[in-house]
């Protein structure tokens, strides 16, 4: 068993479900003990902080000369419920496959990211090689937010499971609230009531249009185009009544060059056509919460390196892609400093059977590696 493989396990058996997903989840403490332990006994300057109470990061330090550039390797300590699964938390290798919870997304990149800041340590680097064991990404990134206001690197990677492709750009998001207003009377009384729910189907449908609008204009070469659905719905209060207020929550996937404001814009402006048509409908739309999307220059040099790195271990270069998830990237980019994603291949991530591929793990760890001695030296 590889050294990835064996630490990998460890960490796969530690319980660390985000508490915020309401699954019953104990959160990173246990985890961020363990990983800052491993991470003193190695010699890393090491320190465990509270972004939030109990939700800790870990940073741990591979000290260069202070001469060379330094290199941050980003990875996430929480995970997503069990619900389904079967052992979740013991880890098992089959076929090449190392199956549990986390093992993809992304405990395997966590345990790859402390080897390779271990091993900087013992390289003796001119620069820093700095490990961010962060909190929290699966629900508001508190983590890395954490980290993007209080440290400096000079490049970044965010080691998510990527199939070992390079990926230099992702969408942002933007959840909106939009509500409807009808009149409350009794379902006998029509003269009297305005259904809110009813006028809804109008905004509804705009919505559905502008989702298709949307994905018939790709404009970005590796991200396609934004994207725009309605998730929840809530109304009414019972059969005998007209609803009185409709409150759709809705997400709209954006591309770099898409704002908040441009989000909500949309929506008024179906909420204003709707109303054009239907005087009795009243409507208004709010962001609740955002993230910017991301993308880095591919000539940068964080980008070349991992590309030149990558191509040396893995005898082809590997593909340069746009992924559609969001990641802790966007915060790090945002800080200013240049970062890329790249991590192993795996399957299930979110799902009941999640897995990380073994070869693909233990390649990460030399191409991680091998970034790390060419930024830092």
């Amino acid at each position: 068993m590889s050294a990835v493989v064996e630490l990998t396990s460890q960490l796969v058996a530690i319980e660390s479900i985000n508490p915020d997903l309401g699954v019953g989840g104990s959160g990173e403490m246990e985890l961020a003990r363990f990983v800052a332990g491993w991470c003193e006994r190695a010699g890393l300057e090491t320190t465990l902080s509270e972004p939030v109470a109990s939700r800790p990061n870990v940073v741990a330090i591979a000290c260069g000369s202070g001469n060379g550039p330094s290199l941050m390797l980003n990875a996430h300590m929480d995970t997503v419920g069990v619900a389904g699964m079967s052992d979740p938390f013991v880890p098992r290798i089959d076929g090449g496959r190392l199956y549990g919870r986390g093992a993809g997304d992304m405990k395997g990149s966590l345990a790859a990211c402390m080897l390779v800041t271990a091993e900087s340590a013992r390289r003796g680097l001119s620069g820093d090689v700095i490990l961010t064991a962060v909190a929290d990404e699966e629900v508001a990134s508190v983590g890395t937010e954490a980290v993007a206001s209080s440290l400096r690197a000079d490049a970044a990677i965010v080691t998510e499971p990527t199939d070992m492709r390079v990926a230099v750009a992702h969408r942002g998001f933007v959840h909106l609230e939009i509500e409807t207003t009808g009149r409350a009377a009794h379902g006998s009384r029509p003269d009297l009531g305005i259904d809110a729910i009813a006028k809804m189907g109008r905004v509804l449908v705009g919505i559905e249009e502008l989702d298709r609008r949307l994905r018939a204009s790709p404009k970005h070469p590796y991200l396609g185009s934004g994207s725009v659905h309605a998730a929840l719905v809530e109304g009414g209060q019972e059969y005998s009544s007209y609803p009185a207020r409709c409150v759709v929550q809705a997400e709209r996937r954006t591309i770099p060059g898409e704002s908040v404001e441009l989000a909500e814009r949309e929506i008024q402006e179906i909420i204003d056509r709707a109303a054009a048509a239907d005087s009795a409908l009243t409507g208004a739309v709010r962001a609740l919460a955002s993230r910017e999307p991301f993308e880095v220059e591919e000539d940068s040099a964080v980008v070349t390196t991992l590309l030149r790195c990558a191509t040396s271990v893995m005898g082809t270069e590997p593909q340069v892609v746009g992924v559609p998830f969001w990641a802790d990237s966007a915060l790090l980019a945002s800080a200013g400093i240049p970062t890329v994603v790249f991590g192993p291949r795996g399957e299930g991530l979110h799902s009941v059977v999640e897995w990380v591929d073994v070869a693909s793990l233990e390649q990460c760890v030399e191409i991680y590696a091998a970034v790390a001695t060419e930024i830092c030296r």
